[in-house]
């Protein structure tokens, strides 16, 4: 009988951070390692708005250090109303948004507030932790594994079968791990199907809702535009619950500022769960926050500066990654339209590597490439996706323009030695 709770039995650890740890160790022993796998940003290369560091440092030293109110400090929830409404064009009352420590917390409350035992929970893979949340609250998985011929974002086709007796969808655009959103086209028909779907249910009945993680929404280049279920559909504002923050937008990963809006009964019982767990953003950090986000051009020059500098980094490793595609090479990759990802593809299963050894695996791609190209990624796979599958996220929040080419010099030399 084991001595701990079947959830913590259960619990599937981090493939990230298990993979991270092991990259680590190679540092620390001295190898020089690209290192890829972490959704973050190195601040000596994206540092955070000035503005916005010099706001926090003046309130702590102003003692704003005592405990935030449970729904996040009125001017804050306040600017990001105002945000919303000049960014997306969405009105939505400052009683209607939540703020806490980034958007996991906000992501675990929606979980908890929405879904009993053994409720179904729709999501697609890959995807950032829905596996493990739906977990958390003993939901049963209906787990949608797409392709790349939608550049892995579910499609109607894929979701309305699973509609029936469901009490969540779990969406995500940008998508981590791809680095791709949906189209106008796409989002339209699946949130159409969720109306309908709610049009047929009665009202001793839950509906479905639409669990939205936008937290890449900003992030976005060329012609490629952000959609929303309740831009698209304003009768869905009583169905969709939105989380946000300024940990992507603003490169500010470990400043702990995120936000959630939606209905307001749902954001009520969410805020009531996170009371419980303290998952509060700090009270400087949150007064900081609400007065960058009131200086609209500090905001928007940061936006343009962030997205420019991501871009570069997606586009220069993307080309790259088709030259050596052009040449022959075991190699693919989605071209890049938002977040910090880049989706790529090793497909080198029952290739040799230079010491000989087969090829047979994921496991053995990811070792293939860390030990023969010193290049480190995480596999699909650690998103949910298929085991086997041969696609790896990129993310580039940590890389230094002058590593680029000579990671790709490494990669060909790599790929040059399989048989």
């Amino acid at each position: 009988m084991s001595n701990v709770s079947t959830l913590a039995n259960t619990l599937i650890p981090s493939e990230i951070i298990k993979l991270g740890n092991e990259i680590s160790e190679k540092i620390r022993q001295g190898n020089n390692i690209y290192n890829f796998t972490i959704g973050d940003f190195d601040p000596s290369i994206f540092p955070i708005p000035s503005l916005l560091e010099e706001e926090i440092i003046k309130a702590y030293q102003e003692k704003k250090t005592n405990y935030p109110p449970a729904s996040g400090i009125s001017e804050l929830r306040n600017e990001v109303a105002a945000f919303i409404k000049r960014k997306m064009l969405l009105d939505y009352d400052p009683s209607t948004i939540l703020i806490s420590g980034g958007g996991r917390p906000l992501i675990y409350a929606a979980y908890r507030t929405i879904c009993d035992e053994g409720e179904k929970i729709i999501y697609p893979v890959p995807s950032w932790n829905n596996n493990h949340y739906t977990h958390f609250v003993n939901g049963k998985h209906i787990c949608i594994e797409t392709s790349v011929d939608n550049n892995f974002l579910p499609t109607a086709e894929e979701l309305i079968p699973h509609f029936k007796e469901a009490t969540l969808l779990a969406l995500c655009s940008p998508l981590n791990p791809t680095g791709t959103l949906f189209s106008k086209e796409q989002l339209t028909k699946i949130c159409a199907a969720v109306i309908e779907e709610n049009k047929s249910r009665t009202s001793q009945q839950k509906p479905l809702y639409i669990l939205f993680d936008q937290i890449y929404w900003t992030l976005t280049y060329g012609d490629a535009i952000h959609y929303d279920p309740v831009s698209l559909f304003p009768e869905l504002t009583n169905y969709t619950i939105f989380v946000d923050g300024i940990s992507k937008a603003f490169c500010a990963t470990g400043v702990r500022v995120g936000w959630a809006f939606g209905p307001v009964e749902i954001i009520d019982k969410m805020k009531g769960i996170l009371s419980h767990i303290g998952a509060w953003s700090p009270m400087a950090e949150q007064v900081a926050t609400a007065q960058f986000l009131r200086n609209e051009k500090a905001v928007d020059d940061f936006l343009e500066n962030t997205r420019s500098k991501i871009e570069l980094r997606l586009r220069l490793i993307y080309e790259g990654i088709m030259e050596l595609k052009n040449a022959g090479f075991p190699v693919d990759a989605i071209s890049p339209t938002a977040a910090m990802y880049l989706a790529i593809k090793f497909p080198i299963k029952n290739k040799r590597d230079n010491q000989g050894e087969l090829i047979v695996h994921t496991a053995t791609i990811t070792s293939f490439l860390l030990n023969s190209a010193s290049l480190a990624l995480v596999p699909f796979s650690a998103f949910g996706a298929n085991k086997e599958s041969e696609w790896y996220r990129l993310s580039v929040g940590t890389c230094p323009l002058e590593e680029i080419p000579v990671m790709l010099k490494k990669l060909r030399s790599a790929l040059e030695m399989l048989s």
